[in-house]
């Protein structure tokens, strides 16, 4: 892993990992970025240069396991995710993903998704629900906790492609013999 840099501020270093996404994605990340830390006052913000993605975490403290929500940016779309207690966090819009034991994703098409009421909502039951509260009157403060060096690229192969994922479905013809009844379903993600 390479050394952490001293030189450059944690802002400075968070915009420099901003810069290797598309301009739309990079946007859209900074915008979310505004918004949640109007939703999550206090945070600690911890940033992770993954090898998958970009995340932001807030928690109480610098402590990774503290983190209770974070956005993830991906090279098409940026995800908001409750790292703490997400199947707990009362969803009534069912808009919360994921089957795992602690944590829920919202793949957000915008940044203006945070404004919903469902979304706050859901922000509020999270912080509500929290093991360690934030303190509202703390000053925000970034951390950059890890920089991996290996990561996969930051901006799509294809940059025509939508800043969501979507998935189609192709048939694949049997290579024996030309009949759709034996055609076989391939999923694509994309």
């Amino acid at each position: 892993m390479p050394a952490l840099s001293k030189a450059a501020s944690p802002a400075a270093q968070l915009k420099g990992f901003l810069a290797k996404y598309s301009p739309g994605v990079a946007a859209e990340a900074r915008d979310a970025l505004i918004r949640i830390r109007r939703l999550v006052p206090g945070a600690v913000e911890m940033v992770y240069d993954n090898y998958n993605a970009l995340v932001i975490g807030f928690g109480p403290t610098e402590r990774a396991s503290d983190g209770i929500v974070s956005l993830a940016v991906f090279p098409r779309w940026v995800t908001l995710c409750f790292i703490q207690n997400g199947p707990e966090i009362p969803d009534p819009a069912r808009l919360l993903k994921g089957s795992g034991a602690v944590a829920r994703h919202i793949t957000l098409g915008s940044a203006k998704d945070l404004e919903q009421p469902a979304i706050r909502t859901l922000i509020k039951e999270a912080l509500a629900l929290a093991d360690v509260p934030i303190d509202p009157a703390e000053r925000r403060r970034m951390v950059i906790t890890s920089i991996s060096a290996k990561q996969r690229p930051r901006r799509p192969a294809d940059p025509k492609k939508s800043l969501r994922p979507t998935s189609k479905r192709v048939y694949r013809k049997n290579s024996q013999t030309a009949s759709s009844k034996t055609a076989q379903p391939v999923t694509r993600r994309y």
